[in-house]
């Protein structure tokens, strides 16, 4: 039988790295399904005015998800400020692209860092605040890049499998504990997160709203299947958010972006109508 709906009202989440993209629509999405929303995101100011168009008491607060204690007193401050911590949406990522070769070990530190070892943090922490009180969810998001590979992302791809090993996991570790553990493996979209490993080093690539074909990516109405899930606790792992394209046809639009060292004019890999897809649960 599947689950009944649940209230978020009034339901405590914490959104990191909701200062703008999918975390924002995530952190807009559970406002206006009733949680009270804390944002976090190393852009201090983003998170605060992302908090003020969320509204309905929302607070956005700087958040560098690599600063464990911070993290730690980040999420203290929010439960001080909103309550007993309900829902964890740990979506704070980076991505670089360039030849794995021409990564250095500062690259691959702060991939790691930033898009696992966070994670684990957050979720760590969520499970001390949400065990003992017996409820609560965790949504761990990834990328398809967690079930499949990408030339130019191999450090990338190698931390989101990590992440979707890690909610596998738990999910199964926390069973009957009352605490739900989600995965979200969205396509890529159009998000501050994308660095050149190769010349220029470090060079900021800002992808341009619009698409490259007509299936495309909205990310108001991925979050809104997202919190409609979390109300009916269904969100069990993986939902994958994939776009309606072949696999193939996929691979080679993220090919001919990784592979570019200047974005191809009138091309965006932000993809939206998408569908969920549920498999079965293990049978673990």
């Amino acid at each position: 039988m599947a689950p009944q709906p649940r209230s978020l009202h009034g339901k405590v989440a914490v959104v990191t790295g909701g200062g703008r993209g999918i975390g924002k629509a995530l952190a807009l999405a559970l406002t206006a399904a009733g949680c009270r929303v804390a944002i976090g995101d190393v852009d201090g100011p983003a998170a605060a005015l992302a908090a003020d168009e969320a509204g309905r008491g929302a607070i956005g607060l700087r958040l560098d998800v690599t600063d464990r204690p911070g993290f730690t007193a980040f999420l203290d401050e929010v439960e001080r400020r909103l309550g007993p911590l309900d829902v964890l949406v740990n979506n704070a990522g980076i991505m670089p692209v360039g030849p794995f070769e021409e990564e250095d070990d500062a690259t691959v530190i702060r991939v790691l860092e930033v898009d696992l070892h966070a994670v684990i943090h957050g979720s760590k922490e969520a499970v001390r605040r949400m065990r003992p009180r017996g409820t609560g969810h965790i949504v761990n998001v990834a990328s398809v890049a967690g079930k499949t590979g990408f030339p130019n992302l191999a450090t990338y791809c190698a931390a989101k499998h990590g992440v979707v090993g890690l909610s596998e996991a738990l999910r199964i570790e926390l069973r009957g504990s009352g605490v739900d553990v989600s995965v979200v493996m969205p396509a890529i979209c159009d998000q501050r997160s994308f660095t050149y490993v190769h010349p220029p080093a470090a060079s900021v690539w800002k992808m341009p709203t619009g698409a490259c074909c007509d299936s495309v990516l909205n990310r108001s109405s991925l979050a809104r299947r997202f919190a409609s899930a979390v109300r009916r606790s269904v969100m069990s792992w993986p939902m994958l958010a994939a776009p309606k394209m072949l696999p193939s046809a996929f691979r080679r639009i993220v090919l001919l972006q990784a592979t570019s060292r200047t974005r191809p004019s009138g091309v965006s890999i932000e993809f939206s109508s998408c569908r969920t897809i549920r498999p079965a649960r293990s049978s673990l």
